[in-house]
């Protein structure tokens, strides 16, 4: 029988043992606030669960996280149905990412590319495009990062754990950027206006 309180603590812990990606997540806050704040925009990209992390950052990018701020441009390219499509029709499911960043990627753009494996050749390939044309690659991986790590930017990676605590792991990352990224750039709190005396 599923012993709930085990599965739990083992995902506690796999998020406690973070600590050390602390350095790397500065980084990456750097990056996008960077990215952001010169009018490059945020491209993600995921297969599975991951597509659903890649789809809740730039969601929450477009509308929001927790404050009240502009709306940033990130958008998924695991999100349009005909384009995955026809892409893969076309040219073979690895090129489904990688084609949608030729079109749609510029000098400046972060590609986000969520994976546990860091070894999805469709991920791989999105990467080498992005480099090829001047975008930051900003990585969440597992297992050490596979061929993936070497063509990021920015790698966070969650080695030593199940795929679904990799995934769990993923998600405080990104909702730890998000918070990053509402603070600097919702508008400071107006002061409350003094009575004259």
């Amino acid at each position: 029988m599923t012993d709930f309180s085990d599965i739990l603590a083992d995902a506690a812990a796999a998020v406690a043992a973070q600590r050390a990606n602390v350095p790397n997540l500065e980084a990456a806050a750097g990056l996008l606030v960077s990215a952001f704040r010169s009018g490059a925009k945020l491209l993600s990209a995921g297969n599975g669960g991951s597509a659903a992390e890649a789809l809740h950052l730039a969601e929450e990018l477009s509308g929001r996280y927790r404050l009240e701020r502009p709306a940033l441009p990130g958008l998924a390219l695991c999100a349009d149905p005909t384009a995955l499509t026809c892409i893969a029709n076309d040219y073979g499911f690895d090129a489904v990412f990688s084609r949608q960043v030729e079109a749609l990627g510029k000098p400046g753009d972060v590609l986000a590319l969520f994976t546990t494996s860091g070894r999805s050749p469709n991920l791989v390939r999105a990467a080498e495009a992005a480099r090829a044309r001047g975008l930051k690659v900003l990585a969440f991986t597992g297992r050490g990062g596979g061929a993936l790590a070497p063509l990021a930017d920015v790698l966070l990676d969650v080695s030593g754990t199940a795929p679904a605590h990799v995934q769990e792991c993923h998600q405080v990352f990104l909702h730890a950027l998000l918070e990053r990224v509402d603070a600097a750039f919702a508008p400071a709190p107006a002061e409350e206006e003094r009575p004259s005396r």
